[in-house]
């Protein structure tokens, strides 16, 4: 007899109890050898106290089993509450977010019939760093953090995943038409990557036109691994084309942790009326199954499931007059996979687990690059200042200039506005002052740096914030704005 694979399991909030007593149901019921240990997160941990929404406990039962089965949950409104999902994910390093996108026609409505798409999202880094800072009167920043070991890590999990599950190609969405930088940095990891999988076809677009072409053609993609922000929003934009985002599951994977959930929400409104779909958290449940070895059981539930679908089994998410031949609630969907365990669907294509989905053990990293030689040339200044002209400021500022440093450029919102700038050109109360070393030869030095601060302030601006300019062998390593 198999040993018993211990799971975490939180209930959340809304549906969740409801959907989740379901899915275990008919865990249980296909054989799973699981020992659950339950922990409390969401709203009631949230309106507790703890602005995390998970209590301090709770870590110790997710590092013990390693593997997160959790039910959506209710964020309050205000009150400086964050984002669970994100703090579960980024404090166990759950780097990957893999969700699969499948329409089941004829059975679920749908314009794609045949759509099979995987999204590969990174998970821990882009704008969800979420370092934002309020500048000016005017204007508030979000800062987009790209690294090269991130972009690593969720590329090379990408080509592994495809290769595992025999899938054909591997695409990369980015936007660095105008983030050359950032979204350059990514881009140029999937190229050096996709190298080393010459099985894998692989293609690079530009995530506007990319994202109208999944809408309109997803047939024409197969896994496409994105960066953070791009993931969210297109995986959820292909569950819903699919068919419906209450039948999508989704896997959080890290090198030690994994979490499996439904992508939808805690639909309060839906909450103990017995009507929620569980399906979506039914399959992030099957993913789970595959990564922790079940790969029996995950296809028993997963073909019953489809069976269920083929016999027109359907909650009132999906059902559809002329094809749907029963509307049933949640637990009678559930009763319902659980009487087809052992079928396999007679149209729609069976399930088939060799192997497990999810270990990040077996994603090798890439080896460490020599360090770049790294000069520094300058530093931008950015002041608050709200009032007068861009050469208003550049000629006060142009007098700040000596010790090594030269005024040379300024910016608003991203445009150049001095020297040359335009009177058409809206400036809001937040200027970019870009000072570079007046020589050739010799790079300025922290001290030269402080001492234009220095300069600033005693002239009575209010610096708001700096970042040095820097050269990596020789390769400029700061954007130039629009206009310059």
């Amino acid at each position: 007899m198999s040993t018993a694979v211990p799971i975490t399991v939180a209930h959340g909030d809304g549906i969740g109890p409801e959907i989740m007593g379901a899915t275990l149901h008919i865990l249980k019921e296909s054989g799973a050898q699981l020992e659950i240990e339950t922990i409390d997160i969401g709203e009631k941990v949230y309106l507790a106290g703890n602005t995390s929404g998970i209590e301090p406990s709770a870590w110790d039962s997710l590092r013990r089993t390693r593997v997160f089965l959790k039910a959506p949950i209710t964020t309050p409104q205000g009150g400086g509450y964050k984002s669970l999902n994100v703090t579960v994910r980024k404090t166990l390093g759950l780097y990957a977010n893999v969700r699969p996108c499948v329409s089941y026609h004829p059975f679920v409505e749908t314009k794609h019939q045949n759509m099979d798409v995987v999204i590969v999202r990174e998970n821990e880094e882009d704008l969800y760093a979420g370092i934002e800072h309020r500048q000016t009167e005017q204007v508030v920043q979000c800062l987009k953090l790209i690294s090269r070991p991130g972009s690593e890590k969720i590329v090379r999990y990408a080509f592994e995943y495809a290769r595992r599950n025999n899938r054909k190609k591997v695409t990369c969405f980015t936007k660095d038409n105008i983030m050359k930088l950032t979204d350059g940095l990514f881009h140029r990891v999937f190229d050096e990557i996709a190298r080393e999988y010459p099985d894998l076809q692989n293609e690079h677009w530009i995530v506007d036109i990319g994202a109208a072409k999944l809408a309109d053609t997803p047939e024409a993609f197969d896994t496409i691994v994105m960066p953070n922000l791009y993931g969210d929003i297109l995986s959820d934009v292909a569950a819903q084309i699919a068919g419906s985002v209450g039948l999508a599951g989704s896997a959080n994977i890290g090198e030690n942790v994994a979490m499996f959930e439904a992508i939808h929400g805690s639909a309060p409104r839906r909450a103990g009326q017995n009507l929620a779909n569980p399906s979506g958290l039914l399959l992030g449940a099957v993913m789970m199954l595959v990564h922790i070895g079940e790969t029996n059981a995950a296809e028993r539930v997963h073909n019953g499931w489809l069976r269920t679908l083929e016999d027109g089994i359907h909650t009132y998410d999906i059902y559809k007059e002329g094809i749907s031949k029963q509307k049933v609630g949640t637990r009678e969907f559930a009763e319902a996979v659980v009487a087809r365990l052992g079928q396999e669907p007679k149209i729609l294509k069976p399930a088939r687990y060799k192997a497990a989905e999810g270990g990040v053990s077996e994603v090798k990293q890439s080896a460490a690059a020599p360090r770049s030689k790294k000069d520094l040339v300058g530093v931008d200044v950015f002041l608050d200042w709200p009032k007068g002209t861009a050469n208003d400021l550049g000629e006060a500022l142009k007098k700040l200039s000596g010790d090594g440093l030269k005024l040379t450029m300024m910016s608003n919102r991203g445009v150049k506005v001095w020297p040359g700038g335009h009177a058409e050109t809206f400036c809001s109360d937040h200027w970019r002052c870009r000072f570079l070393s007046s020589s050739d030869s010799a790079s300025p030095s922290h001290q030269q740096i402080i001492s234009l601060l220095r300069r600033v302030s005693e002239s009575g601006f209010d610096f708001i914030k700096t970042e040095n300019l820097y050269n990596f062998d020789g390769q400029r390593g700061y954007s130039l704005d629009q206009g310059e």
